[in-house]
């Protein structure tokens, strides 16, 4: 809920993340969980630039593992996870998306992996959900190229089930 950043990722944000998850799994109440992001224009833009530019190799490659680490246990979260996707899913966002069990977009979403466009690759472990998901060819074609792709053709993928109006999302 970062709506001015754009919802973007830093450290407190995949902690916070990290812990709603953990209260989640054993709070016998909770049947499933949906991640979304503040706000209409993003579910999650990406990584917090600011706090990425701090980091050095050393310090990069923790908050990858990090990363990794949580998106994993959200993929294997034993209740079903449905991202609501608003609006930008780019980066992290887009990882993020992928960990979850089914994902749903609004009509304005776009999608994509565009750190290739910096010189970095995705560092969640979303390379290796892509390919799972969407095959090696068409995987291959958005990691690389860091395309964004707009929600209508995120579901012709199958990299969304499915698109709904913005207003229909939640």
């Amino acid at each position: 809920d970062r709506p001015k950043v754009l919802n973007a990722l830093n450290a407190q944000t995949m902690e916070e993340i990290h812990r709603v998850f953990t209260e989640a799994r054993d709070d016998a109440s909770v049947g499933a969980v949906i991640v979304t992001g503040g706000g209409e224009k993003a579910f999650v833009a990406g990584a917090d630039i600011n706090e990425l530019a701090q980091k050095n190799s050393i310090t990069g490659k923790e908050t990858s593992e990090r990363g990794q680490f949580i998106l994993s246990r959200i993929e294997r979260f034993p209740k079903p996870v449905i991202a609501a996707v608003n609006g930008f899913a780019l980066g992290g966002g887009c990882e993020l998306a992928l960990a979850c069990h089914i994902r749903l977009a609004s009509d304005n979403a776009q999608m994509g992996l565009p750190e290739v466009t910096l010189g970095i690759i995705p560092g969640y472990g979303g390379t290796q959900r892509m390919v799972r998901l969407l095959g090696k060819g068409k995987a291959l074609e958005l990691i690389l190229t860091g395309d964004r792709i707009k929600a209508d053709e995120a579901e012709k993928i199958g990299l969304v089930n499915k698109v709904v109006p913005l207003a229909e999302l939640m």
